[in-house]
């Protein structure tokens, strides 16, 4: 994938921070974030709920409400982004720099035909008659694999399925031939057949339209099978960077270890997960040092006290916000770091469920089944 890249750059984002104030103090939502995207290159942002990944991308969007504080550059192409007028901006969205929100339902308007929409959407951006606009949507929803573009572009958004809706807002991305899209969870709340599908549209679009993507999940696998590079971010600032093979295969930063290894294992089917004890921080209160030291299983007395930059590891353009990755990098089985000896098959499943007759257990023959209590005679 990465073959395919060029060189030259159509977003570059430096130093960017956002805070918002609040009763209770600023919320520190994003803190110096940085990246650049290049032409039909994809770039995945993963992290948990919270770690300011889609703030940055609201930020992008110049979408964030007033009372935001941005610091820091958004480069769309040569033109900068942060400080720019609303109507300024409005010529750079979607037409430069469109969005994929996480849900179409919310996104489309229910009053209005998904042709109507689209074709307002392109005349927006062009002087062209309603008839010639109306054209170009069923030319979206078309591209976008809609089966009878010109019968569905009629109809309402209620009369779509959650799949054809989300095709419908990267339809609406891609209508003004953006160089940069950014798909903020685009496969929430969809089965997984539908995700695939979704996702190969993407990347089937990058190809046909040249953009740069930038893909915003916690979905893990999804990162793994799309993207060229990949960001993790914890406490609203980037904590591992790098291609995507190098930052699965070798990470270094624990939080990252914590990540690959919650991911449910075939291998490992009636086995509980291993997840990483805690929670994410406040960004409001925001702990001294690193923002990870809390839950880290490799924290020492210096990551509880200054927060490390982001710098690079021996791995090439690979880099960590961590002081320690020299010795998760000397671990063969790095992994192992989260595991706990309470982690494991339920050797007893009968004594749980006698005490929880709700929980799932995991039997001999690899079935997962819930014990539901019989119903009584005032059932």
């Amino acid at each position: 994938m990465s073959s395919a890249v060029r060189t030259d750059t159509v977003l570059s984002v430096e130093n960017l921070s956002v805070t918002f104030p609040t009763d209770d103090g600023n919320v520190r939502a994003v803190r110096d974030v940085s990246y650049v995207l290049r032409p039909r290159e994809v770039l995945g942002i993963v992290g948990e709920s919270g770690s300011g990944k889609s703030v940055s991308s609201m930020a992008v969007m110049g979408l964030l409400p007033a009372s935001a504080k941005i610091t820091g550059s958004i480069r769309y192409k040569d033109r900068e982004l942060v400080g720019l007028s609303y109507k300024d901006m409005q010529s750079v969205r979607n037409n430069g720099v469109a969005m994929i929100f996480q849900d179409p339902m919310t996104s489309l308007n229910p009053v209005y035909t998904i042709g109507w929409q689209l074709a307002e959407a392109y005349r927006a951006h062009h002087d062209v008659s309603k008839k010639a606009a109306w054209r170009k949507a069923v030319e979206a929803l078309e591209l976008v694999g809609i089966p009878q573009p010109d019968r569905r572009a009629a109809q309402y958004p209620h009369e779509f399925s959650g799949g054809m809706r989300q095709r419908v807002m990267i339809a609406m991305a891609i209508i003004n031939d953006p160089d940069v899209i950014i798909a903020d969870e685009p496969t929430t709340a969809l089965d997984v057949t539908v995700q695939a599908q979704i996702l190969e549209t993407l990347l089937r679009l990058r190809d046909e339209v040249n953009a740069g993507i930038i893909l915003i999940t916690h979905d893990l696998g999804v990162v793994a099978g799309m993207v060229d590079r990949v960001q993790v971010m914890y406490g609203g600032t980037v904590v591992e960077s790098g291609p995507v093979e190098e930052v699965f295969d070798h990470p270094r930063m624990p939080y990252t270890v914590g990540l690959l290894g919650s991911l449910p294992n075939p291998a490992k089917l009636g086995q509980r997960l291993t997840p990483i004890t805690g929670a994410p921080p406040s960004l409001i209160n925001l702990p001294p040092g690193c923002a990870f030291s809390p839950r880290c299983p490799l924290v020492a007395n210096q990551c509880r006290v200054d927060e490390p930059e982001l710098h690079g590891t021996e791995r090439g353009d690979h880099t960590t916000r961590c002081f320690r990755w020299p010795d998760l990098a000397s671990m063969q089985h790095s992994r192992d770091l989260f595991v706990r000896d309470e982690i494991g098959v339920v050797e007893n499943p009968a004594a749980l469920v006698e005490a929880d007759p709700y929980l799932p257990v995991a039997e001999e023959a690899h079935t997962i089944e819930l014990r539901l209590p019989q119903e009584g005679p005032h059932a």
